[in-house]
């Protein structure tokens, strides 16, 4: 009962928060464009859909993901062991990221771009590689960033000064970077910190900052993300070099 309790409130903050997209969408399009909205049964159907997914998502991370992310952070903080933790998080760090549907979608996107710029053959199998060889240097990126991450914890490191000097590298490469890379190379740190990937970091940061003396969750738990939004514009813009 509980269980069903939870998931129905999860639907109605699902349908709360895609209510404003579903009324600005509306309003636009009846006044702006001045047109009734097309097929409006399956624009209805897609809408419930959209809430259902939501909602099975929200109440999966919930039930699963962040107890999972906080009760591992804990065991490895008890162990006392820093190698397996440091591995830990970079097998999550990269795991999650090969794994993320917006960063495939981009990485496919820069492919096909690529590939009609001339930039690279516009073959299928080049396509392929250019796409996988983003998605690996991101996904490393990330794993690395996560490792940075846990050791700033570990540390009791302010987070201020790793996010100055990440940026300051990132306008340094930015300089020498192809232009052709650099939106890429910024995108990327966008689409890393997404649906699969938070979740997961976020209870990570939580748990080993709450399982450890001294460390403040709200001070010290967060700030994984930062570090992964930032360490793949770096990687990116030096693979664009590079190649």
């Amino acid at each position: 009962m509980k269980s069903f309790l939870a998931f129905i409130r999860a639907t109605l903050q699902s349908a709360r928060d895609l209510a404003p997209i579903v009324v600005v969408i509306a309003l636009f399009q009846l006044l702006v464009v001045g047109q009734p909205l097309p097929d409006l049964l399956a624009l209805l159907a897609g809408t419930a859909v959209i809430i259902a997914g939501l909602s099975f998502f929200v109440f999966g991370l919930e039930m699963g993901l962040f107890p999972l992310g906080e009760s591992m952070a804990y065991a490895f903080a008890r162990k006392g062991s820093l190698v397996a933790l440091l591995l830990f998080a970079f097998a999550l760090g990269f795991g999650t990221t090969v794994a993320e549907p917006a960063l495939i979608a981009v990485t496919a996107e820069a492919a096909d771009a690529a590939a009609d710029t001339g930039s690279i053959e516009a073959s299928e199998q080049a396509r392929v590689n250019y796409a996988l060889g983003m998605r690996i240097t991101v996904a490393v990126s990330v794993g690395l960033a996560i490792v940075l991450g846990v050791i700033r914890i570990l540390k009791g490191w302010p987070i201020h000064v790793f996010i100055i000097i990440g940026y300051a590298l990132v306008v340094t490469l930015t300089a020498f970077a192809p232009r052709e890379i650099i939106g890429i190379a910024y995108d990327s740190g966008g689409v890393t910190t997404s649906t699969i990937t938070v979740p997961m970091v976020t209870a990570l940061g939580i748990g080993l900052a709450s399982s450890i003396r001294g460390r403040n969750p709200m001070v010290d738990g967060f700030g994984l993300i930062a570090f992964a939004s930032l360490t793949p514009i770096i990687f990116v813009l030096v693979y664009g070099m590079l190649l």
